[in-house]
């Protein structure tokens, strides 16, 4: 009898990889050099036209989001905007915008 079910893991819908290169790696990972890739749009390993495809020890690097730097929304609040915040200054430009009714 076999034993419990393992759960599924969770998917994360911008779940990305990076390829990490081996000792030898070919032109094609060294090309993807710090480049994430959506883990569904990734090639596998050993890359197509790898010159050590059976030696090859290129690995995936996995990150839960494909963005490598901070949220534009986390910058704004760490400076004290936020994103409710109307910054226009002036009146509009319609000519509606300049009558008294």
């Amino acid at each position: 009898m076999a034993g419990p079910l393992k759960p599924r893991p969770v998917r994360l819908r911008y779940h990305a990889v990076s390829i990490v290169a081996g000792p030898q790696c070919c032109a094609q990972v060294k090309a993807l050099k710090g480049v994430r890739l959506l883990s569904l749009e990734a090639p596998r390993l050993p890359l197509a036209g790898c010159s050590c495809p059976d030696g090859c020890s290129c690995r995936f690097q996995h990150y839960d989001d494909r963005r490598a730097g901070s949220r534009r929304s986390e910058l704004r609040s760490a400076r004290g905007a936020s994103a409710t915040d109307n910054r226009r200054r002036s009146i509009g430009r319609r000519d509606t915008d300049y009558t008294d009714n």
